[in-house]
């Protein structure tokens, strides 16, 4: 059975604001949420010849149609819309599994959040499955001024194909914010045989975060993303170069939020009645403290709303995921969607 959902310590108020007691008196503070969901994937019905799509063909087994796919389209708008929506909505949310930008123009029109009009990140990868990461912004609450993908190679294995790590730089409110957003190559033939793919893709996010700290000192950075890795394990911890502890975030060590929802058995994801967090957003020394700028970190959660879980049967609690197999179930993801709530005084 899924565990409690995180514990929110703030009452949502009108105009994205919301309350902290400080003894006697009360602090108004505005809330800027970041978010990143794999939403399972998101693929059109049109062939693509330079990926491996044909199981998301309407002749293949999984018959997956126009109507399947706008419903996917449309269903995933109703949990992106729901996220944070009592704190102001999502003015960012770093994507997983998306084929292309086509998708995500689709995904930006859904009625739920259209009225929104989020603008769109994304960049192609060679993932031979054709899936790509990709990020959405609140264009009222975050201004672009750079973004760029960076390639994972294998020194050792020319063949190797995985998701470029996406690296959006920004304004929000007048901080420098850049998100990195990546999707860690998976555990596909084990664990422990697959972990020297996700230690490269660590340590190729870590010279990105070296990078950008020495190019925006006072910048706030978000790391996130599908690391098919839980925080506890040395490719997050070591490589990336994590804690969970607030205090121990300093100089170069990142603060990892996720590391105690992770030991409460929170996770985004289950398996074998086993529950992995994978899903993580990562944060800087500064964004913990808001050292050099406005915002600062408040809380975090998983969004496991019971609209999103399997309701019967031998996995009850799981995220209802779209397909089992080439069984069409119509759910949402098999992932719950994370995020993080960063606050700047009114």
């Amino acid at each position: 059975m899924i565990r409690p959902l995180f514990t929110l310590f703030a009452t949502a108020l009108c105009a994205g604001a919301f309350a902290q007691s400080n003894g006697t008196a009360k602090k108004e503070m505005v809330p800027f949420c970041i978010g990143f969901y794999n939403v399972e994937n998101l693929y059109d019905t049109i062939d693509s010849p330079d990926t491996d799509d044909a199981e998301w063909l309407p002749g293949a087994n999984k018959q997956w149609t126009g109507s399947r796919y706008q419903r996917k389209v449309d269903k995933t708008g109703q949990v992106v819309a729901a996220m944070a929506k009592d704190l102001n909505g999502l003015a960012i949310l770093g994507m997983a599994e998306v084929e292309n930008r086509g998708v995500l123009e689709d995904l930006v029109k859904a009625p739920a959040i259209a009225a929104r009009h989020y603008g769109i990140v994304h960049h192609d990868s060679p993932d031979r499955r054709g899936v790509d990461v990709a990020m959405l912004y609140d264009p009222a609450r975050f201004t672009v001024l750079h973004h760029r993908s960076y390639r994972l190679v294998n020194p050792a294995d020319s063949a190797f194909r995985t998701r470029d790590q996406l690296v959006v730089t920004g304004l929000a409110d007048g901080d420098t914010l850049s998100v990195i957003v990546g999707h860690w190559p998976s555990r596909r033939g084990g664990e422990a045989r697959s972990r020297p793919n996700r230690i490269l893709a660590a340590e190729l996010g870590r010279r990105i975060i070296d990078s950008l700290m020495l190019a925006h000192p006072n910048g706030r950075i978000a790391y996130m993303g599908d690391l098919n890795d839980d925080p506890v394990d040395p490719s997050v911890r070591k490589f990336l170069n994590t804690t969970g502890v607030k205090g121990e975030a300093t100089g170069k060590r990142f603060y990892n939020p996720m590391y105690d929802l992770y030991n409460k058995g929170i996770g985004s994801l289950a398996w074998q009645d086993s529950w992995n967090l994978f899903d993580q957003i990562i944060l800087s020394p500064n964004t913990v403290t808001g050292d050099g700028g406005r915002y600062r970190y408040y809380g975090t959660r998983v969004f496991n709303e019971p609209f999103l879980r399997q309701t019967e049967g031998n996995f009850m609690g799981y995220p209802f995921r779209t397909f089992v197999g080439d069984t069409y179930t119509d759910g949402w993801s098999d992932h719950f969607p994370v995020f993080v709530i960063l606050v700047r005084d009114k």
